[in-house]
């Protein structure tokens, strides 16, 4: 048993190898090393003492998961899961090598790309222009100016940038689903109308970023079309039965 224990990066298939040149979190960075003697290994190195969630450790840890992505399926680890020692490790890497094996295949050669809509920024014309209640609450200000009236029209412009955006998400949706293996929701994200991962394999994901580009350009009106990748395939796998260490991270 190590005094810090052990910092688990990923389980991989056994007889992968480690991407040369890389390293893992802390200062120095920690080599790293395989635990595990069965069919599914784990990617390993000591944990550095007091972890938390610096940038500089974020970073190595998605550099490791990416690096180890270019030469095969992995099912990554959040940040933080420390384990006492690699025996342990080893005995969970054990319990549940069936589960750890499927999960593998369904990757394969899989990237994970996030898109997001966020309302589109300087649309004001394009909504009175396409949008009755805003015009009608516009006329009404003029009008009768006054704090109340603004507010309404204020609150009608925000819900119909929202509504629209998200209207321009779930469209670009039906058109990406048919790219990619499989579809996961995000969490909701304050400001963001839609937030959507796909795995898309590795081999077509340029092609799919493409579709997003075009989709992004076609109704820039509409929404503002984000699309962040390649990432580990953090929402298409079930749980791994490691924890972060909360009290570490």
């Amino acid at each position: 048993m190590t005094e810090n224990g052990v910092y688990v990066y990923a389980i991989i298939p056994a007889g992968a190898a480690l991407p040369a040149g890389t390293a893992g979190v802390g200062s120095p960075p920690a080599p790293l090393r395989l635990a595990g003697d069965g069919r599914v290994t784990a990617v390993v190195s000591e944990a550095p003492p007091q972890l938390r969630a610096r940038r500089r450790d974020l970073m190595a840890h998605q550099d490791v998961l990416l690096r180890l992505s270019d030469g095969g399926p992995v099912l990554p680890m959040r940040f933080g899961v420390v384990a006492p020692d690699e025996a342990s490790v080893t005995a969970q890497l054990a319990g549940a090598e069936t589960e750890h094996l499927a999960t593998l295949r369904h990757l394969g050669r899989a990237v994970e790309l996030n898109v997001k809509a966020l309302p589109a920024q300087d649309s004001l014309a394009a909504v009175v222009a396409e949008e009755k209640n805003v015009r009608r609450l516009r006329e009404e200000v003029r009008r009768r100016p006054g704090y109340e009236a603004n507010v309404r029209l204020g609150e009608a412009v925000a819900a119909a940038l929202s509504r629209r955006a998200a209207e321009a998400g779930n469209t670009l949706l039906h058109r990406l689903t048919p790219l990619a293996r499989a579809v996961a929701p995000g969490p909701e994200v304050h400001g963001c109308a839609f937030n959507v991962s796909f795995l898309v394999d590795r081999d077509e994901s340029d092609a799919f970023r493409e579709t997003v580009r075009k989709f992004a350009d076609a109704h820039r009106d509409r929404a503002e079309i984000r699309v962040a990748g390649p990432l580990p395939c953090y929402s298409f796998v079930s749980s791994s039965g490691l924890r972060p260490t909360a009290a570490r991270v």
